[in-house]
């Protein structure tokens, strides 16, 4: 190694050491301190999204069971639920959701009468 070479690089290097003992300035701070809350979100999404097992949530979900009979004139749609209960979720006009329990007879007919719309509607 000739003694350019030696110098330069020790030269180098001794810049990078006192680059990190000085103070640095404010601006430097502050976008640091954006990117680190940036990457963190980004972090915090990805995280959140995956940790479910890539499945989507349901954002309502059934706990307990409505015992009233609905009108099924009322209702326009239905989704099946198995977890944490066993349950029909019906959604009426005015978008409420209602749950009850799927082995009552005239949820079936509440059921075949949205299917029969739903088919009557795509032809």
């Amino acid at each position: 190694m000739t003694i350019h070479k030696y110098c330069e690089r020790r030269l180098t290097i001794a810049t990078f050491f006192s680059a990190l003992t000085k103070k640095p300035s404010a601006m430097k701070l502050h976008t640091a301190a954006i990117l680190v809350i940036f990457w963190l979100g980004v972090f915090t999404v990805h995280t959140v999204k995956g940790s479910v097992g890539s499945q989507p949530m349901r954002k309502f979900s059934c706990v307990t069971l409505s015992t009233q009979q609905l009108n099924i004139r009322n209702l326009v749609n239905y989704e099946k639920q198995r977890v944490p209960v066993n349950a029909i979720m019906f959604i009426n006009t005015k978008g409420i959701k209602i749950c009850v329990s799927p082995d009552q007879k005239w949820v079936q007919a509440a059921m075949k009468k949205i299917d029969q719309k739903r088919a009557t509607k795509s032809k």
